[in-house]
């Protein structure tokens, strides 16, 4: 057995609540294993809250809106009119003491992005930068989310689609290692999106800060 989250849209100024799931957790990297993982993660949720679509976002789901939704695959567009992906943009706006940001991972595949030696030796992580704007990094997930859901912005036929579901998770997610989350993302999108919030909180980032994390 194991635990993962599940984050399901909250219409209030929650956006999302998470909620933590217990299900059979089956062993193994290959992607046969992990969507065995998810479909038993979603029985289980479903078994709580039978009304509730659920959506796996990340490459392992099973369902195709789900893998575009990937934080490898939603691109983002540059300043200078190209586009990389959201985990790329998130890697390279990392800015420590001691360099960085490393924008040559703009370029790079979001693997290579997220698994770059300097992101574990340049020291304390500082700030991050996103086409020469500079986010503080608290709250903790407030670039991230920042750069997610403004990347779904420019895709109105994926995120009309998501608006169909309730819940999201990702499989890949453990709350012990990591604290940025799609599926935690998505929550907000639809959440801001549904209460006829989201044109103000994409207006410029400080209106995002006092929307969503209410600063």
């Amino acid at each position: 057995m194991a635990t993962r989250p599940v984050f399901a849209v909250s219409l209030d100024q929650q956006y999302c609540i998470k909620e933590n799931i217990e299900f059979e957790y089956f062993n193994g990297f290959s992607e046969q294993q992990k969507r065995r993982c998810i479909r038993s993660l979603h029985q289980a949720y479903q078994n709580l809250h039978k009304e509730k679509r659920i959506l796996e976002i990340s490459s392992k789901s099973e369902d195709e809106l789900g893998r575009k939704l990937s934080a490898f695959q939603l691109m983002l567009p540059l300043k200078n009119q190209k586009f990389c992906s959201v985990e790329a943009a998130f890697q390279a706006g990392k800015i420590f003491e001691k360099g960085g940001p490393y924008l040559d991972l703009l370029d790079a595949s979001p693997r290579e992005a997220k698994k770059d030696d300097r992101l574990k030796t340049s020291g304390a992580l500082i700030s991050f930068t996103f086409n020469d704007t500079i986010f503080p990094t608290e709250p903790k997930t407030y670039f991230y989310n920042w750069l997610y859901i403004h990347a779904l912005s420019y895709y109105p036929e994926l995120a009309n689609a998501l608006l169909q579901y309730d819940a999201f998770t990702d499989i890949v997610f453990n709350p012990q290692k990591s604290i940025n989350c799609q599926a935690e993302a998505a929550a907000i999108y639809v959440s801001l999106q549904k209460q006829g919030l989201l044109q103000d909180a994409l207006r410029e980032k400080e209106s995002f800060l006092n929307i969503v994390y209410s600063i």
